[in-house]
């Protein structure tokens, strides 16, 4: 079941649009240092680590602000989320989740702006007891491994009866130095914290309220690909480079009431309040001047959804979007030779703010038998204002937006069904794309660009699913046509120490196209293969220049793994992870030193998982990552993979 595609809980198999949904139990296996981590080796998914601690999933090519990030329905996204790998998802606990849901293609009416390459959203766990009587639930869970040293605990406990229910945890994970696979040590320890509370109350037989407070951590995360040399690097870029700390909280309150009659099936309202900090501590390499950052986000939502079926065959889902975020950003320079501390330019400007307003309609129709068709409009403005951003001027944008998608499913068999997706996504610029000031990896040196317009993307995609009893399988073909990107380009001007000054236009085009294919196979009583495969290529254009790759793009990749059941209260999966080698490097990709200017090489990994049950309350687990101790780099990250890595885990319930 997935909740993200149509708003609504429908089967995978019954929705038009592509769909990768990974559960708690998976998550738990996996035992991610980040939640995007889980979406390694999915369908339609790419998983890219800049630095342990951080993790970004790209989808059909496109990344960061392309793709919006949702928890629990409300956004993610916020004012300075970049369109280039960013640490936010790495916010949400992934041991605090109960599912995690990716749709893939733009997703315009239903989500609006940044649901361009797609949706990723994270499910947190409800309570669930049920019984006039009070009832307790408590879950344990416990994992170490050698590579990057890990030690994670939660701790989860859950109480209530029919009507009333309120369940929360707290996680603790701390990494040690990772081990790669040529043997060496890099620096990488940090720790991260999280805590999260949920309150589900019946208010009646058909009302509902739901409080929740989610909070995570991490006090002191280095930046790797900063701190090591990278390709084409002598020296590292810094002396010092900690997010310092980086911090996420989220308020969010939900009611649904579901109308006894009539052709109103269910209202929704959501308000939110999510605080992130993005604090920083650095300084260049041979410098004396220490810099110190402090960034903070604080967005509110308030949103409003609506559910009716005026007739047997049709559906209806509209609703409206309040949104406001407010950026505080400050930044010092210290001396470390002298003690004189100056205040400098922040790296957004101080007080800046984007809000945003929109309506949407969304209809489903059984129009034959075997035709459903959907389609949905969406409305957008935003309000984007960047105090003192241009030479002290203020700068104010309003741009605003119509956006639409259609969908088909035919069901060629009862078990086959044949789909289609044609939608215009597009994405508003943000503070992050307007007012960044400063310095910026890669020797370059960022200035305000106040006059962007925002990018465009069409999406479309054809697909099959196939569910039959012993054996289920998908496989989609899509193009996504994006217009007015914006691109960071050189100004011709560098700063007085060397730095290449640049800003961002909405200057160039890019066309991806892809394959997603997936599948598993039920043979005798005890086994079941399955498999993944993805391939994109993406090309991008400059006004007036040659077509290069598009910057990003991953190489074709996959999983191929077997499920082993036959024995009692055991559970063996060895799988393989792979990637081809990838050449086709952007000109952004070329002078990344994350990026090996030759290319990425291609890689392939030996796993196996063994997952005992005890009793039904208990599982042990043992997984042996790496297991010939291969180097290699996933494409865009900035940090070699674990090398050889034994994991040890226990999940208990009680």
């Amino acid at each position: 079941m997935q909740v993200t595609a149509t708003r609504d809980a429908r089967p995978v198999q019954e929705v038009a649009q592509a769909v990768t949904v990974v559960g708690a139990a998976e998550i738990l296996r996996d035992n991610p240092q980040v939640l995007a981590e889980s979406l390694r080796g999915q369908v339609g998914t790419w998983f890219q680590q800049t630095t342990p601690g951080q993790g970004t999933p790209i989808v059909r090519g496109l990344k960061g602000s392309q793709v919006l990030h949702l928890v629990d329905g409300m956004r993610l996204n916020n004012a300075f989320f970049r369109s280039a790998p960013n640490q936010y998802l790495a916010l949400v606990d992934p041991y605090a989740t109960e599912r995690l849901e990716v749709v893939r293609g733009a997703s315009p009416s239903l989500y609006g702006s940044d649901a361009m390459g797609g949706v990723v959203q994270v499910l947190t766990p409800e309570p669930g007891l049920s019984g006039s009587r009070w009832g307790m639930r408590s879950q344990a869970h416990g994992m170490a491994d050698t590579a990057d040293r890990a030690r994670i605990l939660r701790l989860q406990t859950e109480t209530g009866r029919d009507g009333f229910g309120m369940i929360g945890g707290v996680t603790w994970q701390d990494y040690g130095d990772r081990r790669t696979g040529d043997g060496r040590a890099k620096p990488t320890d940090y720790d991260a914290r999280a805590a999260d509370f949920k309150l589900l109350a019946g208010l009646g037989q058909r009302s509902q309220l739901m409080l929740s407070v989610q909070y995570a951590n991490q006090p002191e995360t280095p930046r790797i690909d900063e701190l090591v040399p990278g390709f084409g690097q002598d020296a590292p870029s810094s002396e010092l480079f900690e997010f310092r700390p980086n911090r996420r909280l989220f308020y969010h309150g939900r009611y649904r009431w579901a109308p006894a009659a009539g052709w109103l099936e269910q209202v929704e309202l959501h308000a939110a309040r999510q605080i992130i900090k993005d604090d920083r501590r650095s300084r260049d390499f041979g410098s004396a001047i220490t810099v110190n950052e402090d960034n903070k986000s604080t967005l509110d939502g308030l949103t409003l959804q609506l559910d009716a079926r005026p007739a047997e065959t049709l559906r209806l889902t509209g609703g409206a979007e309040l949104y406001r975020d407010s950026v505080d950003s400050r930044r010092l320079e210290t001396d470390r030779d002298t003690g004189v501390t100056a205040v400098v330019p922040s790296r957004f400007p101080d007080d800046s703010s984007l809000d945003s307003l929109s309506a949407y309609l969304a209809a489903d129709w059984q129009a034959a038998e075997r035709l459903s068709l959907g389609a949905g409009v969406r409305y957008s403005e935003f309000d984007i204002k960047l105090p003192g951003a241009l030479d002290g001027r203020n700068v104010r944008l309003e741009p605003d937006d119509l956006t639409g998608d259609v969908h088909a499913v035919w069901r060629w068999t009862p078990t086959v069904n044949l789909l289609a997706n044609l939608g215009r996504g597009f994405r508003a610029p943000n503070i992050f794309d307007l007012g960044t000031l400063g310095p910026r990896p890669g020797n370059r040196f960022n200035v305000a660009s106040p006059d962007l317009d925002p990018e465009t993307v069409i999406s479309a995609d054809l697909g099959i699913k196939i569910d039959r009893p012993r054996w289920q399988a998908e496989l989609f073909v899509f193009r996504l046509d994006y217009d007015d990107k914006i691109t960071s380009v050189l100004t011709g001007e560098t700063t007085p120490d060397g730095r290449d000054v640049v800003r961002s236009v909405n200057a160039n085009t890019a066309h991806l196209v892809g394959v997603e294919a997936g599948g598993r196979f039920e043979f005798g009583d005890a086994f079941e293969l399955h498999g993944v495969l993805n391939y994109t290529r993406g090309d991008e254009r400059e006004p007036g220049g040659m077509e290069d790759p598009a910057d990003r793009v991953p190489p074709l990749n996959g999983r191929l793994g077997l499920v082993y059941t036959g024995w009692t209260d055991l559970r063996l999966e060895p799988y393989l992870l792979f990637a081809d080698d990838q050449g086709r490097l952007s000109p952004r990709d070329e002078t990344d030193p994350r990026v090996d200017p030759d290319g990425t090489p291609g890689w392939g990994t030996v796993n196996v998982d063994l997952a005992w049950y005890p009793s039904n309350s208990l599982e042990l687990g043992l997984r042996v990552e790496n297991l010939l101790d291969r180097r290699y780099r996933e494409h865009g990250s900035g940090i070699d993979a674990p090398g050889f890595n034994l994991a040890l885990r226990a999940n208990w319930v009680f």
